[in-house]
């Protein structure tokens, strides 16, 4: 959504506040909607529910989104879906009101956002669709007509998490064919990529790679991105080059015709793909990238800062501090070959210092206390009613403007909520 590592986004975990994307930063869809695009988001947003951190107060012209990480999870604080929900019939905020959904989740997500994209291209707008699904991803649950295509060939969860897979690539499927159908597919991007290594899936196969999500090797960092341009690069072309999530902004914004002001082009710290998309051996600069899995609890950040983390350039990768990794030779990361190579642990240690001293003062979520009420339930309850009295949802008021700078209630310091 920025171009950049979400660290320098305040983003270091996944819950408590810590997945707030940062008020100070720029969105893709800003981006994309000021070169004349309009945008609409379809799935999970998880980079903060309360009202002015959703994605229509971020650039998004339509929003048909579940709260939290996932349908039905809630945790202390913001984060946290509407009251009841499951991956069937989930009650699913549709710009400012729920609506109370029919169908599979996966379902119900494409569905909306082909609806609206067909919308948008009778009327001859340009659009940017993004499907960021929940699925495949545990609980487990699919429909049976899904489930049951695998039942008795492999273990029931692994039954579930295949049909969980083939329902996505159906409904992927499906839009290809509708861009066919509508005579837009030539000129349509389309990208279908995903946001972390393996979770459940790690257990039945990884290609290889090490590890697996919330760790910093391969199999926890590396996925696949598919990207498809009829119109303006070939297509089934490999391309090795080391790239990123944070390339996307900088190639979309350029291949928009994006004007970007010099304080966003500060953010971007990635690179624009789009000659890589053209010619997959095009000159590419070796860079050096990092991960790291944040998630340490609260007031722990230094004792953190050499665990779960990842520096790697196009061969190495320096994992925990501590592991030397050649990935030309090892790509399964199984031998550590820190004493084989010393010239190259110092320059990657320094590069790693030099970011995590950048970093460290934009992590403005560390210390947030969160709402006492989840926003989606409050609104939720607002909606339909139940949930706490009326008096209290009031006292509660998830709204921002009732809360100081960074989620805290209004005149009081940061000292005097942490003893509250």
């Amino acid at each position: 959504m920025t171009g950049r590592h979400e660290f320098r986004n305040g983003v270091t975990h996944t819950i408590f506040e810590r997945e707030r994307l940062t008020l100070r930063a720029t969105t893709l869809a800003q981006i994309l909607r000021s070169a004349g695009y309009t945008t609409g988001i379809f799935g999970k947003w998880h980079l903060g529910d309360e009202p002015d951190r959703r994605p229509d107060r971020r650039g998004f012209d339509e929003m048909f989104i579940h709260g939290g990480g996932g349908i039905g999870q809630t945790y202390p604080g913001s984060c946290g879906d509407a009251p009841g929900n499951t991956y069937f019939n989930p009650a699913i905020l549709h710009n400012a009101r729920f609506e109370k959904t029919r169908g599979y989740c996966t379902d119900v997500f494409f569905r909306q956002a082909l609806k609206w994209m067909n919308e948008k291209r009778k009327g001859r707008a340009p659009f940017f669709a993004y499907i960021p699904l929940n699925a495949a991803h545990a609980p487990l649950q699919v429909p049976d007509e899904y489930f049951n295509r695998y039942k008795g060939k492999v273990p029931d969860d692994t039954a579930r998490f295949y049909g969980m897979i083939e329902n996505l690539d159906d409904n992927f499927g499906a839009l290809l064919k509708k861009l066919k159908d509508w005579g837009i597919e030539e000129n349509t991007l389309v990208i279908f990529l995903t946001d972390n290594g393996g979770t459940f899936g790690v257990k039945v196969y990884n290609a290889g790679m090490r590890g697996g999500k919330v760790t910093p090797y391969q199999g926890g960092t590396r996925v696949p991105s598919f990207w498809r341009w009829p119109a303006a690069f070939k297509s089934g072309v490999d391309c090795a080059a080391l790239t990123a999530h944070i390339d996307i902004f900088p190639t979309l914004a350029e291949i928009a015709g994006a004007k970007l002001s010099d304080e966003v082009k500060r953010q971007v710290e990635g690179r624009s793909l789009l000659p890589l998309l053209k010619n997959p051996k095009a000159n590419w600069p070796d860079r050096v990238l990092v991960t790291h899995v944040g998630r340490w609890p609260r007031g722990k950040t230094a004792e953190w800062k050499f665990r779960n983390c990842s520096i790697r350039d196009s061969r190495f990768a320096l994992v925990n501090n501590a592991e030397l990794y050649d990935l030309k030779a090892d790509p399964g990361e199984t031998k550590n070959v820190i004493e084989e190579h010393p010239e190259i642990v110092p320059r990657l240690r320094a590069a790693y210092d030099e970011w995590w001293t950048e970093v460290m003062p934009r992590l403005e979520n560390e210390d947030v206390i969160g709402p006492k009420i989840n926003p989606f339930k409050a609104l939720y309850w607002k909606q339909f009613g139940g949930g706490p009295d009326e008096a209290l949802l009031k006292q509660m008021d998830p709204d921002p403007a009732k809360r100081g700078e960074n989620g805290r209630p209004a005149g009081v310091s940061a000292k005097q909520n942490n003893q509250n």
